[in-house]
Parts: C-alpha cells; sequence; structure tokens
C-alpha cells in the first residue's frame, strides 16, 4: 500500500519553510503528497517535490469556487492526477435537489478537467455520511449522481463521525474510493483530540482491507497536541510495519 500524506498537516511548517518541510516528509519516508491550496505556490512546489523524488498522485483545490482552468494548469505542472474538491458545507447535503446540483458541478467541473488530463473527485467530511435522505446516506446519493469517471477520496475518520462503520461504508462505496483519508482519534468532530494513526478508535486495519480499489492512502491530522511531525513519523511507521506487526 502507497502512502501519501496530505499537506495540510503540516501546514503550519510548510508556510514558515515550504522546501524545508517537503525534505523533512521525504526524510521519513514519504515518495508521495498531496498538497492542497496548490495553484499560488505550484512553481515551489514542483522544485521541492522533484529535489526530493516525491509526487503527487492527488491534490485538494476549491473546484466549486475558484478558477477551474488555474487549478486544472497547476495540477497538470505538479503532475497531479487527481483534483479533489475538499468542501461543501454542511447546509447543502439536506435534500436530494442540493445533492444532485453539486453532483451537476463536479460533473461540469470532470469535463473541463478532460481537457487537461486530470481526473476530479470529492472528499467527504462527517456531514454528507450524517446526512440520510430516502434511507441512504448524501454521500451515497452524490455518488450515484456523478459521472463515472469522478472518483470519491473517502476520509474515513469523518465516515466515522457521521455515524457509519468506515469498513462497511467503503464496500457499499466500492470501486468508486480510489483514495483514502486515514487518521485517528477518539472519533469526534472535534479535530483537537485526533491522535497519530494506530493511538486511536479507528479499525485502521479493517479499513484498508475493505479498500479494494484504493490508489493511495493518505494519512492527515487536523490538528494536533504535540509536535505535528511526531504524530506523522509515527503514523507512518505504524502503517508501513503492517498489519502483522500490531
Amino acid at each position: 500500500m502507497p502512502y501519501s500524506i496530505q499537506l495540510y498537516t503540516v501546514r503550519t511548517a510548510l508556510e514558515e519553510d515550504l522546501a524545508g518541510t517537503i525534505e523533512r516528509l521525504a526524510g521519513i519516508g514519504f515518495t508521495m503528497v498531496e498538497p492542497y491550496h496548490f495553484v499560488a505556490k505550484a512553481a515551489e512546489l514542483q522544485q521541492a517535490m522533484a529535489e526530493n523524488n516525491i509526487t503527487a498522485p492527488s491534490g485538494h483545490a476549491p473546484l466549486l469556487s475558484d478558477d477551474q482552468d488555474a487549478i486544472f494548469a497547476a495540477a497538470r505542472q505538479l503532475g497531479i492526477g487527481t483534483v479533489i474538491e475538499p468542501f461543501v458545507p454542511e447546509e447543502r447535503w439536506n435534500t436530494l435537489e442540493d445533492v444532485k446540483d453539486t453532483a451537476d458541478r463536479l460533473n461540469a467541473a470532470s469535463a473541463k478537467g478532460a481537457g487537461y488530463g486530470v481526473r476530479v473527485g470529492y472528499h467527504n467530511h462527517w456531514w454528507e455520511v450524517e446526512s440520510v435522505i430516502n434511507g441512504k446516506t448524501a454521500l451515497e446519493h452524490l455518488a450515484d449522481h456523478l459521472d463515472p469517471g469522478i472518483v470519491l477520496e473517502l476520509d474515513t475518520y469523518w465516515a466515522a463521525v457521521g455515524g457509519q462503520n468506515p469498513a462497511e461504508f467503503l464496500a457499499r462505496l466500492g470501486d468508486r474510493v480510489k483514495f483514502i483519508h486515514i487518521k485517528d482519534g477518539p472519533v469526534t468532530a472535534d479535530p483537537s483530540g485526533q491522535l497519530a494513526v494506530g493511538d486511536g478508535k479507528m479499525p485502521i486495519w479493517d479499513v484498508l482491507d475493505a479498500a479494494g480499489s484504493l490508489e493511495v492512502g493518505v494519512i492527515e491530522l487536523d490538528e494536533f497536541h504535540g509536535d505535528m511531525f511526531d504524530a506523522v513519523t509515527d503514523s507512518f511507521r505504524y502503517l508501513s510495519a503492517g498489519k502483522a506487526s500490531v
């Protein structure tokens, strides 16, 4: 299983020293990263990634609110094959009409991305999973209305916060899920309690076993009480050691 890291995890260090942060991640053992809001810093990221033999299979960008051409052009520059919309507000997931509207907008973005050779995806929080419409989660309704080429990046932690068993949810979503966010903690909506992967309540190996069509597993911590690089290192080592070592 190849592991990447969502750069939002180390955002404070990244803002202070982008090149040094990428080098530090490479030193931990990462060969892949998932950039966020990467348009403005594409050139700097490209150089730092090249110097450290790091690639970016995926990246987060606000496709539904920012300049899509600029996003896709920067993605192509960085070698990002899949651009993932990271956030649609909670109030947009309560009716089927709103979910369909989001699907339509993602479908349009996907059509534009195809011209750049870039795939489009969507990343969830807990509210797309917590919201149930006609007996089905809003995220599943979204998947039903997305064009076949659009993928999901399931944030497995937020899926659990939203009330789903993440392994069972992955099985239901099937091969639409090509990326997952791997995070751990007490499984609450408060990000301040998040922990290094392996130190919390998430069934990490059940989740990974259920992700049958996964291309990349992405480590992420939204917050951490302590040295973030310690948590990142511990997470990477836990996952790299494999299930047999637990």
